[in-house]
């Protein structure tokens, strides 16, 4: 019998010399791929690499990988961790090591190693193979959104190895999901199925594009969140009171600085105006949590507090127990006032869009109300109830704006109407408040889109796990304000807003920002 490469003493290495016993035993850590690959390639072997995320296995993934192993004689497949999965709301819908076991589980793969990182370029340095095989998807690099097939292509190529695209059948988990998984209900599905079917993934594509060259500068209050993570413990003998035990804390930069930092992932320049404290300013912290694309114009308050909000975090369920403010909520001082209300006429029209997160914590009073209504070209307002201000900090303090974006219930204290439903909040609202633009967010409810001379649309929410709520109302207007701006579709902007919240609402605090790439392809992977 003649002796093929595959059969060739070369070909058969120290390690794995019969086939292992069960998946599982395929599956090693980075560090043990990087050590196989070496001594398969010691003995003249080529080792091919494999990468992705594998939600659901198909025959379209098969065809990829039997592709990829008549390249050389071990096939390596890395698998995306699911902290890293950029598929939208509910997804990976398999967890990281159910994916990396099925896909171990199919013959033509020799071993499968769960990446730690968001790229592939890390694991393709450690394991160097001779090949690293992507599907016909990233044949184009300039489609690809993410950028990632430039850079890996580069990353294998940098040691002499090389990148080959497969040609065979083509399938796509994200549709096979929505269409056979019943991640949504039958009234969400007949949302996205419509929008699907218009011009709408083309639109919010345009819309994105014509926001990346914008000017945008964002106005509000600068606050310092803080989760103190500690476990319950019983109640104390001699109080009515809970204690806890403290286990750990982590700051962030919060407010003004969070929806900054989102805006900062869509638009060109991103600038920050705001007051901090004249006592512990945070503003070394807040430069090093900021994106590098925004910039921060902050005034000095003296004698003052930054506020610090301090959340006490359940660190088993990260069920939050109750906050404490640090603050000073009292209005400005008329110098700090006028020289903030100077800065506004100076600089705002001097970007496309002016958003305003209004906190109601002392720094946006009538006067400077006055001043972003009279100087900005495209107005966009928050007003936030919060515990400190509720019922006072309402959206009908300012006269004007372009676009507005409240919840519920800050809809219904500005309208003063407990009882109407969203629809009558709005219009009552649009007679109080002269804008074109108004979107109420309704939590799991979804969103309310108007826009003048338009009907009502009603937008559902897409997340079904929600591990934080703070900044999700933050996150929506952040997003969607440039959008407002483009002119578009306000039902289309919307269905971006609930996309963009859906994301928000998987991460802690503020510890990632949304960006172009993950919105993007969480808008792809729902409308598929």
């Amino acid at each position: 019998m003649a002796i093929t490469k595959e059969h060739s003493p070369a070909a058969r290495t120290s390690v794995d010399t019969a086939r292992p016993p069960n998946a599982r035993n395929k599956i090693r850590t980075l560090a043990q791929l990087s050590e196989l690959s070496r001594e398969v390639r010691a003995d003249g072997g080529r080792v091919v690499m494999a990468h992705g995320v594998f939600d659901l296995l198909h025959m379209g993934h098969l065809r990829h990988l039997e592709e990829a192993r008549q390249l050389g004689e071990r096939l390596i497949v890395t698998v995306t961790p699911d902290r890293y999965v950029n598929k939208g709301p509910g997804r990976p819908v398999f967890t990281e090591f159910v994916r990396a076991e099925m896909v171990a589980a199919l013959d033509c793969v020799d071993w499968v190693g769960i990446n730690t990182t968001p790229s592939a370029d890390p694991a393709i340095a450690l394991i160097q193979p001779d090949c690293y095989v992507k599907g016909p998807d990233y044949a184009d690099a300039d489609a690809d959104v993410t950028g990632k097939i430039s850079e890996e292509k580069r990353a294998v190529e940098s040691y002499g190895g090389r990148l080959v695209i497969t040609n065979d059948v083509t399938f796509s988990s994200s549709e096979l999901i929505n269409r056979h998984l019943n991640r949504f209900t039958p009234k969400v599905r007949s949302f996205l199925d419509t929008l699907a079917n218009d011009e709408s993934r083309g639109n919010i594509a345009d819309m994105l594009d014509r926001v990346a060259g914008m000017r945008v500068l964002v106005v509000g209050d600068l606050i310092i969140d803080e989760y103190r993570y500690v476990t319950p413990m019983s109640k104390t003998p001699k109080e009515h009171l809970i204690a806890t035990l403290y286990q750990s804390s982590e700051l962030f930069a919060g407010g003004v600085v969070a929806t900054a930092n989102h805006v900062a992932g869509i638009c060109k320049e991103v600038e920050v105006l705001t007051v901090a404290g004249g006592r512990d300013d945070f503003l070394d912290f807040v430069e090093q949590n900021k994106k590098p694309n925004v910039a921060l114009n902050a005034l000095s308050r003296e004698g003052g507090p930054t506020t610090r909000k301090c959340r006490y975090v359940d660190v088993n369920y990260l069920r939050k127990l109750f906050e404490v403010y640090d603050m000073d909520d009292s209005p400005l001082s008329p110098a700090l006032e006028q020289e903030l209300n100077a800065r506004i006429r100076r600089i705002a029209k001097d970007f496309d869009v002016v958003i305003v997160n209004d906190f109601g914590h002392g720094m946006i009073m009538p006067a400077t109300v006055d001043a972003l209504a009279s100087s900005a070209r495209f107005l966009a307002i928050n007003t936030q109830t919060n515990s400190a201000n509720f019922g006072f900090n309402v959206i009908s303090k300012y006269p004007r704006a372009n676009y507005i974006c409240i919840d519920g219930a800050e809809a219904r204290l500005a309208a003063r109407l407990q009882h109407a439903d969203t629809a009558e909040l709005v219009e009552e609202l649009s007679h109080i408040i002269d804008c074109p633009n108004f979107v109420v967010t309704q939590a799991s409810q979804g969103a309310l889109a108007w826009a003048r001379g338009e009907s009502v649309s009603i937008v559902p929410a897409f997340a079904d796990a929600v591990l934080d709520t703070v900044g999700a109302g933050d996150a929506f207007l952040a997003i969607t304000a440039p959008l407002v701006a483009t002119g578009g579709s306000l039902r289309e902007i919307a269905f971006v807003g609930n996309v963009a919240g859906a994301l928000k609402v998987g991460i802690v605090g503020h510890r990632q920002s949304i960006d172009r790439v993950s919105l993007v392809k969480a808008i792809t992977a729902l409308l598929k």
